[in-house]
């Protein structure tokens, strides 16, 4: 059985920092490029950081200098660092599992709440 358990949201500061994790079991990690995604009330979800097949790191533009991917392929985990949160930064983000060759295995967490606000 597959599960993607995200942990680590909730309130944060504007200007301030979170920091998300991910944990995957029931795949082998290292065959799977992982990445968050985040959906806003009554918006599209949308990709928010990832690793590409090769490692590299995409991200969307409004975050790229304020959050950082990293994943640890030895705790089956990946990270995502959220500094200078801004009110546009709420929403749920999501964990994403896609499989590096059979590009349309993917598998999704259950979603983790972020709420910037003073």
């Amino acid at each position: 059985q597959v599960q993607l358990v995200e942990s680590g949201g909730g309130l944060g500061q504007p200007g301030g920092s979170l920091r998300l994790s991910c944990a995957a079991s029931g795949i082998i990690f290292n065959d799977y490029a992982m990445g968050w995604y985040r959906q806003a009330l009554g918006k599209q979800r949308e990709l928010v950081a990832a690793f590409t097949n090769s490692g590299n790191t995409n991200y969307e533009g409004s975050v790229k200098g304020r959050f950082t991917i990293s994943r640890d392929d030895a705790k089956n985990t990946v990270t995502l660092q959220l500094n200078s949160l801004g009110p546009e930064d709420t929403a749920v983000y999501y964990c994403n599992a896609r499989h590096r060759l059979f590009g349309t295995l993917i598998y999704w967490g259950q979603g983790i709440q972020v709420t910037v606000s003073s």
